[in-house]
């Protein structure tokens, strides 16, 4: 049984009218992607607090050209509130918590931590930077030059067990969690191994 021309015919319509959809060379069609590049980012608009009646109309504030309203999101304000404490509060300690400094501070502290911190940090980097091959193929040794500074979790969940305190627990030992997703996207797709 032959098929009849007509139908080849509007087979070859549809593959080219469909190839014309697609995208040029060197374009992409960005339908997968929920980032846009060119477009407005609605995650950076903020809806405004619900409005409300003060009390009393002498209580709210000059208007200020460009300033901020009593609807605007603070969303940092709105954290501090949240972890207990004032916004808009001047920096420093608070009375309340000045025993708890004193008794963190009671060896000391150093005000350029982070500063001496990260020039260490920079000279450590430098001085283990990786061997010849290892930076010609932009090789990854962030691991091997902390491997010394680093603690092994399974050793200290047991030597804090062994003392009789509670622990969080560490991940089974030899877990990969890479190699578990990989396993569970292969039985997704039925078994196939795309790559």
């Amino acid at each position: 049984m032959q098929a009849r021309p007509g139908k080849g015919a509007l087979a070859l319509v549809i593959a080219l009218v469909l190839s014309g959809c697609a995208a040029g060379k060197g374009e992409s069609t960005d339908l997968m992607r929920l980032r846009s590049k060119d477009g407005p980012d609605e995650f950076a608009v903020l809806p405004p607090k619900a409005l409300e009646m003060p009390t009393s109309l002498n209580d709210l504030p000059a208007p200020t050209p460009g300033g901020g309203n009593r609807t605007d999101q603070r969303p940092l304000d709105d954290a501090v509130v949240a972890l207990g404490g004032k916004p808009g509060a001047a920096g420093g300690i608070p009375a309340a918590d000045s025993a708890l400094y004193a008794h963190a501070a009671r060896l000391g502290n150093q005000g350029d931590i982070r500063s001496q911190l990260a020039s260490e940090d920079l000279q450590w980097r430098r001085d283990n930077k990786g061997r010849i091959l290892e930076r010609l193929f932009a090789v990854n040794t962030y691991y091997q030059a902390y491997q010394d500074q680093s603690l092994n979790q399974y050793k200290e969940v047991e030597y804090w067990r062994s003392r009789g305190l509670l622990t969080p627990s560490a991940p089974p030992e030899g877990y990969d969690k890479q190699k578990e997703e990989k396993e569970r996207q292969k039985k997704k797709r039925g078994g196939l191994q795309l790559f």
